[in-house]
C-alpha cells in the first residue's frame, strides 16, 4: 500500500478571506507580494503609496490585479489620508520607509521624517481612529550595526552604522512602546536583504542584487565589493509568508522578529549563483568605495529560531532557486524595470 500524501500547506494568506487590509508601501517589493496574494485569498486591499521614484515603488508591480485593489497615492506623512485608510482597515502592513542607506547619510532629515516621525503620527492615528488594528511594521537588520557574534539573535546590542539604521530603530520602538503603553496590536519584523521578483533592479538604493541581476540580463559585468563578506537572503514570498503568519499569530504581538533566509553564503559565492542562474556572466571584484565601506556592517547573517518557534514560519526558497526566479522574472520585463 502505497503512503498518503502529505496534506497540502495551507496558504498564510487565507485566514484573510474577506478582510480589509491597509498596505503602505505597496507597489514596492514586499508590499506588491502581499498585495497579489491577498487578493488570490479573497482579501480586501488598499494600497497607500507615494510612488516616490527614490523609492522601490513600480505601477508594474500590480500588473494583473490593479482592478482588484484600491490605491490611495498619498505620502505616509499625509495625515488626513493616513488617517481615512486606516479607519477603514482590520489589518495593516506597515511597509511605507525610506530604505537607502547612503541616502539617509546625504539627506539625514527627511530620512528622519518618514522613518520616525511619520511612524509616530501613523500610530497617533490608529489610537485616535482605530485602535484594534492590528500591525505587521517592517523593521531591519540594520539595527544591529556591525555584529559581536553570528549568528545574530533578537539579544544582540542595537549600535546602527548609519542614519536610516538609527531612524528605522525609532520607528520600530514606537510601534512596541505603543503595544506596551496603549495595547496597540503590534509586530516588529527584522529584514535582511529581501530579493525577488518585482524588485528595485535600476541601481543599488535598496540592494545590490537587483543591479547584479541587470547587469547580468544585459550582458555586462558587475562589481562585487569586497566578496567575501557573508549575509543572508531572504526570497520575498518567503519575506511575504512572514508577515502573513506573524498578523495572523497572537503570539507574535507586542514581539520583534528577526527574518533570515537559511544561512550565510559569501558575496563573491552570489555573485557565481548569479552567473550560474543566468547561464553566463561576468564579475568584478573591488574594493569597497570609502563612503560605502564606512557604514557597511561586514558578516552577517540571522538567527531566527524565535519567529520559527512562534508563528511557525520556514523559508521555503533558497538562494538559487530564488535567483533563478527573479531572473525569470526580469528577462521579458526590464523595460518596465528602469
Amino acid at each position: 500500500m502505497s503512503e498518503a500524501a502529505a496534506p497540502p500547506v495551507p496558504d498564510p494568506a487565507s485566514p484573510f478571506k474577506g478582510a480589509k487590509i491597509l498596505i503602505t508601501g505597496g507597489f514596492g517589493l514586499i508590499g506588491s507580494t502581499l498585495a497579489h496574494r491577498l487578493v488570490a485569498a479573497g482579501a480586501q486591499v488598499l494600497i497607500l503609496d507615494n510612488l516616490d521614484p527614490d523609492s522601490g515603488a513600480n505601477r508594474a508591480n500590480l500588473e494583473g490585479i490593479e482592478d482588484r485593489v484600491e490605491t490611495v497615492i498619498a505620502d505616509i506623512r499625509d495625515g488626513d489620508a493616513v488617517r481615512h485608510s486606516l479607519a477603514r482597515a482590520a489589518v495593516l502592513f506597515n511597509l511605507a520607509a525610506q530604505n537607502s542607506h547612503l541616502g539617509s547619510m546625504a539627506s539625514p532629515l527627511a530620512d528622519l521624517d518618514v522613518n520616525a516621525r511619520a511612524q509616530l503620527a501613523l500610530l497617533e492615528s490608529v489610537r485616535a481612529v482605530n485602535p484594534d488594528l492590528r500591525i505587521v511594521y517592517a523593521s531591519t537588520r540594520q539595527i544591529y550595526g556591525r555584529p559581536d557574534r553570528l549568528p545574530v539573535d533578537e539579544s544582540h546590542p542595537l549600535r546602527p552604522v548609519d542614519v536610516n539604521g538609527v531612524d528605522k530603530l525609532a520607528g520600530e520602538t514606537f510601534h512596541l512602546l505603543y503595544h506596551r503603553v496603549y495595547g496597540i496590536r503590534a509586530t516588529a519584523l527584522r529584514l535582511t536583504n529581501t530579493y525577488g521578483p518585482r524588485m528595485r533592479i535600476k541601481d543599488a538604493r535598496q540592494t545590490f542584487i537587483g543591479v547584479w541581476l541587470r547587469a547580468v540580463l544585459e550582458g555586462r559585468p558587475f562589481e562585487v565589493w569586497g566578496g567575501a563578506q557573508l549575509r543572508d537572503f531572504t526570497y520575498v514570498e518567503d519575506a511575504a509568508d512572514a508577515f502573513l503568519l506573524a498578523a495572523a499569530c497572537p503570539a507574535t504581538e507586542g514581539g520583534v522578529f528577526n527574518l533570515g533566509g537559511g544561512g550565510a553564503i559569501s558575496l563573491e559565492e552570489l555573485a557565481k549563483i548569479v552567473i550560474s542562474a543566468n547561464g553566463g556572466g561576468r564579475y568584478e571584484v573591488k574594493e569597497f568605495p570609502e563612503e560605502r565601506r564606512r557604514i557597511d556592517i561586514g558578516d552577517y547573517w540571522a538567527d531566527d529560531t524565535l519567529f520559527r518557534r512562534t508563528a511557525g514560519w520556514k523559508p521555503q526558497i533558497e538562494i538559487r532557486e530564488g535567483t533563478k526566479n527573479s531572473l525569470e522574472f526580469f528577462r521579458t520585463r526590464l523595460a518596465k524595470y528602469v
